[in-house]
């Protein structure tokens, strides 16, 4: 299979039948993307691309076989040199996801759950890799509230809402994994900064189960992880059946700040007090809808009423 060096491997080879022929094409793929001298693809290039690697997912059978090629297909993002070429990418991935989602069946529906996954979890690790660049984080944040392609977007009725729902589940998570792989010298997370594009869909969101996403898989969660004291949380750790729906993101905590204000890592403390003032900022803002605006206000009104 020969390929262009201006062009990427041809969609019906990534989207062959067969298995060793999808598997070249992804290795060349990686290759050609490697290039630090390339520049991110033209955004026709770019969506023939996704529409390959797409269908390459689709076709992969076997839950280990789909393991390796979720990781493998996510690696590609921190496989390109340049940041402007790795968040094309990660464009096309989104604008990808968004298009073809309504047509996966309910059978291949958890494999692209995995996906995307994988692909949250690596661009975590592509904004570490830029030390948590505020034009990078912004640039990213754009890409998942955007009209046409962006999961968290509030205002494109095209987005299937389970794809932003399943992003709001494992965002923490992949967040978490993430941040304990840093190394020492990467500056702590910017809290208020990752969670923005959920603050943005909730504030405008006309869903009131979209809302409720937010609320129960990002905004509580993170902040009760940031309320508890250290015996709780050793007594938890110890705990041989801890619960599920109290998760702790001891990495996460141990290693952020509220955002940019500031330059290194904060206690629990005060970023509680930094996210419960960006919620509240969040809620205050004119653009915020009346029902989410009330329904922030009551998120930080038990919160504050937590701390007493």
């Amino acid at each position: 299979m020969a390929t262009d060096s201006a062009a990427p491997p041809l969609a019906k080879y990534l989207a062959s039948t067969e298995k060793k022929t999808r598997d070249k094409a992804v290795k060349n793929l990686a290759v050609f993307l490697s290039d630090p001298s390339r520049d991110a693809l033209p955004k026709s290039e770019m969506d023939k691309l996704w529409k390959g690697l797409f269908y390459c997912f689709w076709m992969s059978d076997k839950p280990l076989v789909q393991q390796a090629l979720a990781s493998e297909l996510a690696e590609l993002v921190l496989t390109i040199k340049t940041t402007s070429a790795a968040l094309a990418f990660l464009r096309g991935f989104w604008d990808a996801m968004c298009r073809e989602w309504a047509g996966i069946d309910r059978l291949r529906l958890d494999k692209y759950y995995m996906l995307v996954r994988r692909f949250v979890n690596a661009s975590f690790r592509l904004l570490l890799r830029n030390y948590w660049s505020e034009e990078v984080c912004s640039e990213y944040n754009e890409i998942l509230t955007r009209p046409g392609g962006g999961p968290l977007c509030p205002s494109d009725q095209k987005i299937p809402s389970s794809l932003g729902y399943h992003v709001c589940d494992v965002y923490l998570e992949e967040l978490e994994k993430a941040v304990a792989s840093r190394e020492d010298d990467i500056p702590p997370a910017p809290l208020a900064i990752l969670i923005s594009p959920f603050l943005h869909l909730a504030s405008r969101t006309m869903n009131s189960r979209t809302y409720a996403r937010m609320e129960s898989t990002v905004f509580k969660p993170l902040l009760s992880a940031l309320s508890e004291d250290e015996e709780p949380r050793a007594k938890r750790a110890r705990s041989e059946t801890p619960s599920a729906s109290t998760p702790d993101y001891p990495n996460l905590v141990d290693n952020a700040r509220v955002d940019y204000s500031s330059e290194g890592k904060l206690d629990r403390s005060s970023l509680r007090r930094g996210l419960k003032k960006t919620i509240f900022h969040a809620a205050s803002a004119p653009e915020t809808r009346d029902p989410s605006r009330k329904r922030m206000y009551a998120l930080w009104q038990a919160d504050e009423e937590d701390d007493e």
